[in-house]
């Protein structure tokens, strides 16, 4: 049976996407598409409302960096307008910086650039969410940047170092700041890649690769299951539901 779904991913690095999570769109029949927003296209003729789920992963950059980037104030813009449709959005890390953006909330630099397997602890709402699923399980991060929580939107889970780990717009939006998508092999490619970072925040690149020989199988079962449920619970209606709290 050919897939009855479209997922559009924005990816902004080759070495940044879907990872685990693609096997979890192929099995709730979706076809995924990529848009490199960093190509000579950027988002030229997306229809911000077309697709049945937008997927925004991470980045290098800022949400803040528009005139260095300025593909990021078009994503901003296509997510204001889905997000004001009601229509499913899951965004990594960037992606998430760019929805709170689109909501109307500040992205900025945070205190600590967070690298490695920490715990994300749910909130009361993650604890009845698909968020239930990392709860005790660390999480793969990899970020400087944080945001205020967005009105009309619902804390999931905080960290030791931020606050805002996740939030939610009832079940049809869902912003993470973790990365679930990593596999062992993306996270020893984001390691080798960036070894002077690690360093400079006076981590060890083979510790890191310890954590991720301890953690690194739960956290991609845990990711699973979370995004899994949440895909089982996006409502069928095209224009999503109409429910306030």
């Amino acid at each position: 049976m050919s897939a009855s779904r479209i997922a559009v991913v924005l990816r902004h690095a080759d070495d940044i996407h879907l990872g685990n999570l693609e096997q979890v769109l192929l099995d709730h029949d979706y076809t995924v598409h990529y848009i490199d927003t960093l190509g000579a296209d950027g988002l030229r003729g997306i229809d911000p409302a077309a697709a049945d789920l937008l997927v925004v992963l991470g980045g290098e950059m800022g949400a803040y960096e528009t005139e260095s980037y300025p593909v990021l104030t078009d994503e901003i813009e296509l997510l204001t307008r889905r997000l004001a449709a009601r229509r499913p959005v899951f965004g990594v890390c960037l992606g998430a910086q760019l929805m709170a953006s689109a909501l109307g909330s500040p992205v900025y630099r945070g205190q600590s650039n967070e690298i490695g397997f920490r715990l994300v602890e749910p909130t009361e709402a993650g604890q009845a969410s698909p968020l239930r699923h990392v709860s005790g399980i660390p999480m793969m991060q990899w970020h400087s940047d944080t945001f205020d929580l967005p009105a009309g939107t619902i804390r999931l889970a905080g960290s030791a170092a931020y606050g805002n780990e996740a939030f939610a717009i009832d079940d049809w939006a869902l912003a993470v700041q973790f990365h679930p998508e990593v596999t062992a092999e993306m996270h020893e490619t984001w390691l080798s890649s960036s070894e002077a970072e690690v360093r400079a925040e006076g981590l060890e690149p083979d510790a890191l690769r310890q954590e991720r020989a301890q953690h690194s199988a739960a956290m991609q079962q845990a990711s699973s299951a979370m995004f899994s449920e949440w895909l089982s619970a996006l409502p069928g209606d095209a224009a999503g539901p109409q429910r306030t709290r």
